[in-house]
């Protein structure tokens, strides 16, 4: 597998910590050259120091001009994208009726609009390609509801209903287009699950964890290597039939 992806250019969105850096690793393992995008340019330069082919450039998925501006720059530096993953997201947490405008807004700008920008700047950079693929990571949230956080929910359901749509529309083009719906995984984001129920419950942060892992189907916190290679299984040879699916990790019992 170390060079089933040599010539291809990755472009990673949210690629500086968590489960974007997790992918960008995972896609220069197997011989891409891969872009990270994200808000904060230490955290992207680190990991980009630490792999060769890992370049970094910062972009805000939730402003258009500054992304597109990510993806020109990306392209000027490495080529063509063959791959892009639509990583970049946020989360906030309360009850519905507290919920204000502006943190619903503010929620549904990175990650339901963030990847529709993703999206179309991916699809526009590879209308001369016939081979492409495009991966957002949704969400065990955009599958199902849970508590608190609603308008989180609403965008990852949003973001499988983007990719479903896309998928048709691009099934003759040789690009597909496929989500990942990760349970509560090993992420800043998790650390800061927890640090809020510590805080509003009085639960330890031991506790904490175990709650959320149980939320999950198998009853653990899922790793970002497992995230990352369900995206690499997406875009090596073999995988051209599959379109149009939202994949869960891990997967219910049927």
């Amino acid at each position: 597998m170390d060079m089933m992806l040599k010539n291809r250019h990755a472009l990673v969105t949210g690629g500086g910590t968590g489960l974007g850096a997790a992918i960008a690793v995972a896609l220069v393992g197997a011989g891409a050259s891969v872009t990270i995008v994200g808000r904060r340019r230490d955290p992207l330069e680190a990991l980009a120091a630490e792999h060769p082919r890992i370049h970094a450039v910062v972009g805000d998925v939730t402003h258009e001009d500054s992304l597109m501006a990510a993806f020109a720059e990306a392209i000027s530096a490495n080529g063509p994208l063959s791959i892009v993953v639509a990583n970049a997201g946020a989360a906030e947490s309360a009850p519905f009726a507290r919920t204000s405008l502006e943190a619903f807004e503010r929620v549904i700008a990175v990650n339901l609009t963030g990847v529709f920008l993703t999206l179309r700047e991916a699809v526009r950079s590879m209308a001369d390609s016939r081979w492409g693929r495009l991966v957002v990571i949704s969400s065990i949230a955009g599958l199902r509801g849970d508590c608190y956080i609603a308008p989180y929910s609403a965008a990852k359901h949003g973001a499988v209903g983007l990719v479903r749509s896309l998928a048709m529309e691009l099934a003759k083009s040789g690009i597909t287009v496929n989500a990942i719906c990760p349970g509560y995984a090993a992420t800043p984001m998790l650390e800061q699950s927890i640090t809020r129920i510590v805080t509003r419950t009085g639960r330890s942060e031991e506790a904490a964890r175990e709650l959320l892992a149980g939320l999950n189907a198998d009853g653990r916190i899922v790793a970002p290597e497992e995230v990352a290679q369900a995206v690499l299984d997406l875009c090596l040879p073999g995988s051209e039939k599959v379109t149009g699916q939202a994949i869960q990790i891990p997967k219910d019992p049927s």
